[in-house]
């Protein structure tokens, strides 16, 4: 997703979320100051953030009001000193590093916000959780089905601590939560199929090769993924379309679309999931052997796909470049399409849910807190306890998804997934790309 297009969301709900009324102080750590934030002086938490690209710089600055950031990181040197002397970020005061493990060492950091490219996301992550900090990621969470395990298994080894995902759909009241929430009252029937319109991956290149600028750790850009010469395309904003370092839209996109398209279907619990996985009509830009692109010089993610989910139940997730952007949720009783920019279908229009949909059921959405904005969760979340909105556990169900697309589509075939034991079977090529080979130095931890 683009930062225009988040800024454009987020600025939509503001208002909805600002009507709501306010909640009243539940536990002395989340009160306000004379200034409106939702933390006093002497309770506000301290915050390294990782990556401070223009995600990271839109992150940071919600984080700012909420807690103090003390330590900026990047591999680029110009984003670092400019996050640093951001006066809605490090106020020229903050630590200024390149290596991410000097803020974990950092006893005075309560809380880690990760906004790196997707193939850094996981190592950072566990590595917080093992140093006692709390952690809040952008998505997509991770680059393997492998990694999705990790992670679960780090978070349940660190239950105190909060780990809040990126996913800000999860907070959008007028929107995506009036969709869920239709359809767990039932007012749609049965779930039978839920098509995702995540759009096409761009193509292009061949792009020249060049030395990496002198403000630009590229190896350690590179982290886990193999050693290439440097692309400019390969690194800022454009990394995504690589899939070495991402998934294209299938987890850019995707982990926004397929996240509330499984929350609908009541399909987020460990165990769930689809049983096949049908990826014979997806086209990549770039010429593909066992999955894996021939050429290193251009985007390689896929531009052309409907990728197919069957579920035991009966139902189908269609995952598309074709058509809108947006949810069509389709049931035995009626259909709705929603996107960020409008929910329609003849349930909204008749207001099928003008009885069920208000304060009680937006807490039961947000596990029992009152609905307020995205980070707002994660930060009463931290000082209450409980799971956020934007949860790992229901995030990584996701992210099965999300993967499974990529890899059915990377092979041109169906796949076989037991969503039980969480393997591909029946297919030794494709079971082989749930896990990467990570560069030496750059491994993940073992949990």
């Amino acid at each position: 997703m683009t930062q225009s297009s988040r800024r454009e969301f987020l600025g939509k709900t503001a208002g909805t979320v600002a009507a709501m009324a306010a909640v009243p102080a539940i536990n002395p750590y989340w009160t306000s100051s004379a200034q409106g934030a939702p933390f006093a002086s002497q309770d506000r938490l301290r915050v390294g953030c990782i990556g401070l690209g223009g995600m990271g710089t839109g992150d940071a600055h919600d984080h700012n009001r909420f807690a103090d950031i003390i330590a900026v990181c990047d591999v680029d040197a110009n984003h670092r000193e400019r996050a640093r002397n951001d006066e809605k970020i490090g106020k020229g005061k903050a630590e200024s590093v390149e290596d991410y493990r000097r803020v974990l060492e950092n006893k005075n950091v309560d809380v880690v916000s990760i906004v790196t490219p997707d193939h850094w996301h996981t190592k950072i992550a566990i590595e917080a959780l093992q140093a006692g900090k709390h952690v809040f990621c952008q998505k997509p969470l991770t680059l393997t089905l492998a990694e999705n395990l990790a992670i679960r298994a780090a978070c349940k080894a660190n239950p105190k601590l909060v780990f809040f995902i990126g996913t800000q759909q999860r907070s959008d009241r007028r929107l995506f939560l009036r969709a869920v929430n239709m359809a767990h009252k039932g007012l749609l029937g049965d779930i039978k199929k839920i098509t995702c319109g995540i759009n096409g991956a761009p193509t292009g290149g061949p792009f020249a090769k060049a030395a990496p600028p002198a403000h630009l750790n590229w190896d350690m850009w590179l982290g886990q993924a193999p050693k290439v010469d440097y692309i400019q395309q390969r690194c800022h904003n454009d990394f995504r379309w690589w899939y070495e370092y991402s998934g294209g839209k299938f987890t850019d996109w995707g982990a926004h679309h397929i996240d509330i398209a499984l929350w609908a279907a009541n399909q987020m619990e460990q165990g769930t999931g689809p049983v096949e996985v049908d990826g014979s009509d997806c086209t990549h830009p770039v010429e593909m052997k066992d999955g894996n692109p021939l050429m290193d010089d251009r985007f390689n993610t896929s531009h052309d796909f409907n990728i197919i989910h069957r579920f035991a139940n009966g139902m189908e997730i269609h995952v598309t470049s074709r058509g809108d952007n947006g949810l069509l949720i389709e049931g035995t009783k009626g259909r709705i399409f929603v996107n960020r920019e409008r929910i329609t279908g003849k349930p909204i229009e008749e207001q099928w849910d003008k009885d069920v949909y208000g304060d009680a059921e937006l807490q039961a959405l947000y596990k029992g807190k009152p609905h307020e904005g995205h980070k707002a969760n994660f930060y009463r979340c931290i000082a209450e306890g409980g799971l956020p909105v934007s949860d790992v556990y229901s995030h990584l169900q996701t992210m099965n998804m999300c993967h499974l697309s990529a890899i059915a589509g990377r092979l041109k075939r169906k796949l076989k997934w037991n969503a039980t034991t969480e393997r591909i079977e029946g297919d030794d090529i494709a079971a082989a790309m749930q896990a990467r080979v990570q560069r030496a130095g750059f491994e993940i931890p073992k949990v």
